[in-house]
């Protein structure tokens, strides 16, 4: 009888290691590692432990004192897990200093975030931004990646001394991709340009939904722009995990007027999203920026709402979208349990906001009416 074998490749384990210093409290130290573990699954990793490591100075060699650090080490090899993962961003020698130390893959919150984005890039957009940020993340840690640097390529006496390393090549060629990726943004930019001067030009206004990552903008978009009879698969994709959009769809709402309005759904956003994809997803976040008018969508079950509604508009700030108009949306009130700190808490730390559930639909009227007199008063203060 034959024996089946299961070749399916088995999800790397890893071992989650929050820093802790006298920067953070407790209470956020806990809710980013919680995050942190959010992200590896969404990655794929299995999570066979974690460790919140408090720190009072920072070392040059692994960022804490090298007895933590040693049983850090010890436990890993005790769990068998194939990295170590990082609630901060670690710098390209503390990095070696990890992986000289474990024998195995470190990998701090950065790479994290951009490995689930290189994983989700669906059109060529995306996978241009992604590509770029994910070039220069790994720019200067080229070195970690040789044993021996001082093998030499194509050099010859007399033209170009000893040769040039295997870094040195490999770092030219790093930087030659980065310019011609930021080229072809460059293009993607003037290319979406184009498309909101047209839509400028039809005098049909945006909003822009915008949002802590799952917090339901998807969802959102669908229940709105959608026919309730709508088939499955016609809507914008919605998983219940983090970063399921990272290309922004645009889609006409109707009205109760009968005028039109584009909604468009946007990346969401998450504490300490790493600079280089910001910088890369530049041509996106413009959606944001050049929006009408902003949609804060924000998770009324989730007992973090408030510092993610923070981390949102922070984020905003450095886009230099925080003067534009915004409606506080309210979303998951289905999942909110009765009570003194239920919907009523909410909305009176959220003054204006708005209660909506895409599950049972409630709510969604009252927001329509509520963006198409708010878009109405905006164009007509700007054309009169």
């Amino acid at each position: 009888m034959k024996q089946l074998i299961d070749n399916r490749e088995k999800p790397k384990r890893a071992l989650l290691v929050g820093i802790r210093d006298e920067k953070i409290s407790p209470e956020e130290s806990d809710s980013l590692v919680a995050e942190l573990a959010g992200l590896a699954d969404t990655l794929g990793l299995e999570i066979a432990g974690q460790e919140t490591v408090r720190v009072r100075e920072h070392t040059s060699q692994f960022g804490m004192g090298s007895g933590k650090a040693r049983e850090i080490a010890e436990k890993a090899a005790e769990l068998g897990v194939d990295c170590v993962v990082f609630d901060r961003d670690i710098s390209p020698s503390l990095q070696r200093n990890w992986e000289k130390l474990t024998g195995i893959a470190a990998v701090d919150r950065q790479e994290l975030i951009i490995r689930i984005f290189s994983q989700r890039a669906r059109t060529r957009e995306a996978e241009l931004q992604v590509a770029l940020a994910e070039q220069t993340y790994s720019l200067p840690r080229l070195s970690h990646k040789y044993l021996d640097l001082s093998r030499q390529r194509g050099g010859r006496y007399g033209t170009k001394g000893s040769g040039e390393t295997r870094l040195e090549t490999d770092r030219r060629l790093a930087l030659r991709r980065i310019q011609r990726l930021r080229e072809e943004l460059a293009e993607v930019r003037k290319q979406r340009a184009v498309q909101r001067n047209k839509r400028r030009k039809a005098g049909i206004p945006s909003c822009a939904l915008v949002g802590y990552t799952n917090a339901g903008k998807s969802s959102l978009l669908n229940a709105l722009t959608l026919p309730g009879e709508a088939a499955p698969g016609e809507g914008v994709l919605v998983e219940d995990k983090l970063f399921a959009t990272l290309d922004p769809t645009v889609r006409r709402m109707k009205t109760g007027g009968g005028k039109p309005i584009l909604l468009i759904d946007t990346v969401g956003f998450i504490r300490r999203l790493p600079h280089d994809l910001v910088d890369a997803f530049r041509a996106t976040l413009e959606e944001v920026s050049l929006a009408d008018i902003l949609i804060h969508v924000l998770d009324a079950s989730d007992p973090e709402a408030d510092r993610y509604y923070e981390t949102t508009t922070s984020v905003l700030r450095d886009l230099e979208a925080d003067r534009h108009p915004m409606l506080v949306v309210l979303n998951k009130i289905d999942k909110l349990d009765a009570g003194p700190n239920g919907l009523g808490e909410l909305q009176s730390r959220y003054p204006g906001s708005i209660p909506v559930s895409t599950r049972d639909r409630r709510g969604l009227d009252e927001l329509v009416r509520r963006v198409e007199t708010d878009t109405a008063r905006l164009f007509q203060t700007s054309f009169s």
